[in-house]
């Protein structure tokens, strides 16, 4: 029987980094992946194809130049789904081969095969061909991931009704989709086909979208969905979902309203893939969506030496934050000293256009009752944003007033992602408004918009010379 320090089931961000991190501290590592290829969901069903396929859209598309160019401006006039899965095949080999030479390097062993306990420190793994070896290990990590969650009511068949992990292998771009699920998944997707002129309506039941961003930059990220002709049915459920002779999709609202559709896209949430693990034979439970609970600060489960990381744990369910659970949870499972990491890391949800945030929300500030002012600065407002041809985009800083430092950042538009990070830099460092209106920025950037948010909060607040 192969004996290894550490078995970590899955390859997606958690499982690799706390892999190589375990191997890197001299460990003896063995990865279990029961897909086809090494990177788990992030690479070939997730994060990686999802930010791919919107980059090919707004490249294809011409979006990023319709500012000048005008609404009907197009680089390529016929965009089909080949076009777009071309660009996802190369991105995703590259990915893999990238992956393969970091477990090579770093000496890390894989298998492919579906693993499950048959107690604490030994694990059965079934490979394809049915041959069945099993493993022992001092410590455990799982980082399953997520399938997308597909309930019975729902008409799937792969073609007019999907899940997330389908939506990738589409042979015809549709000219309108329905979105059940105004979450992450859904609010991406939904935007990045509304780029590509499918007439696309989003329904959730809930009456509001991504409460955990701030109320302001939803208003603004709303108004450009809807400026462009997207339907928000918020507050309405589906109540029926019917297969139609004619090939498309009916959906029969509870508020009484109809709607005919080419493709709906079923995306309410996502299931932690631990059902085939046999947890029940080492004492460990998932809750009703297949989540494991864990300590926050190690990861550790309620069984010692079996730990867990990435989006079976839950929120946030980013490959960021994934990356950054596998790599401390394997320090403490390999008996290292592990760091806390800084308090506040940035969020990023890579729709079209796309939204970041680091830190307190305002609706946070005012829960906690914390004085604060606010700079906002818009995209159109820098010399880079004309030459870019934006008309729409927001930055957002949040000030305390009492010690002047920056507790929130939050931003809508382009490059929002990338450019959330000097907020997130300022915000773990505690600085201060001072910081952007005394320090230079590159001319012409979009970054100049934090010098524009800072001097917008600095004038309300006053400087602090004139104060001591």
């Amino acid at each position: 029987m192969l004996q290894y320090d550490l078995v970590v089931v899955g390859s997606g961000p958690a499982g690799r980094r706390g892999a190589i991190q375990a191997a890197k501290l001299g460990k003896k590592v063995l990865v279990i992946e029961q897909g086809k290829r090494v990177g788990g969901v992030s690479v070939h069903t997730g994060t990686i194809p999802s930010k791919t396929l919107r980059e090919t859209a707004l490249n294809l598309s011409g979006w990023r130049e319709r500012g000048f160019y005008g609404r009907s401006y197009r680089v390529k006039e016929e965009i089909s789904a080949d076009d777009l899965r071309r660009r996802l095949l190369i991105t995703l080999n590259h990915e893999v081969e990238v992956l393969e030479h970091q477990f090579a390097r770093n000496r890390v062993q894989h298998i492919r095969g579906k693993a499950s306990f048959i107690d604490a420190s030994t694990l059965q793994v079934i490979k394809d061909d049915g041959e069945t070896t099993q493993v022992t290990a001092a410590s455990v990590l799982l980082a399953v991931g997520t399938k997308p969650f597909r309930p019975d009511y729902m008409p799937f068949d792969g073609k007019t009704v999907l899940d997330s992990d389908e939506l990738l292998d589409i042979q015809d771009l549709p000219r309108s989709m329905v979105v059940i699920g105004a979450g992450v998944i859904g609010i991406e997707y939904a935007t990045i086909f509304s780029a590509l002129d499918t007439a696309v309506t989003v329904i959730d039941p809930k009456a509001t979208m991504l409460d955990f961003i701030d109320k302001e930059i939803i208003e603004d990220f709303t108004y450009q969905l809807r400026d462009r002709n997207m339907k928000l049915l918020l507050g309405q459920k589906a109540d029926k979902v019917e297969r139609l002779e004619n090939g498309k999709v009916e959906l029969t609202l509870d508020s009484g309203r109809r709607l005919t559709t080419d493709m709906v896209l079923f995306a309410a949430g996502r299931m932690g893939a631990t059902e085939a693990l046999n947890l029940q034979a080492i004492g460990l439970e998932a809750d009703s969506r297949g989540r494991l609970k864990v300590n926050p600060e190690t990861f550790q489960t309620s069984v010692a030496n079996i730990y867990a990381a990435g989006d079976v744990v839950g929120f946030p369910s980013l490959a960021s934050t994934s990356m950054e659970q596998g790599r401390i949870a394997a320090r403490v499972a390999v008996g290292a000293v592990a760091k806390e990491p800084p308090k506040y890391f940035p969020y990023g949800i890579y729709a079209v256009p796309e939204i970041s945030t680091c830190g307190l929300t305002e609706e946070e500030m005012k829960e906690r009752g914390i004085p604060y002012e606010c700079g906002i600065a818009r995209f159109r407002e820098t010399s880079r944003g004309h030459i870019m041809g934006l008309d729409t985009g927001l930055l957002k800083l949040i000030f305390s007033l009492k010690t002047r430092r920056l507790l929130g950042v939050h931003i809508v538009g382009e490059g929002a992602t990338e450019l959330v990070h000097i907020g997130q830099a300022v915000l773990n460092l505690k600085g201060t408004v001072e910081y952007f209106v005394e320090n230079t920025f590159n001319y012409p950037t979009l970054a100049e918009a934090y010098k524009i948010a800072g001097l917008d909060a600095w004038n309300r607040m006053g400087d602090i010379k004139s104060e001591l």
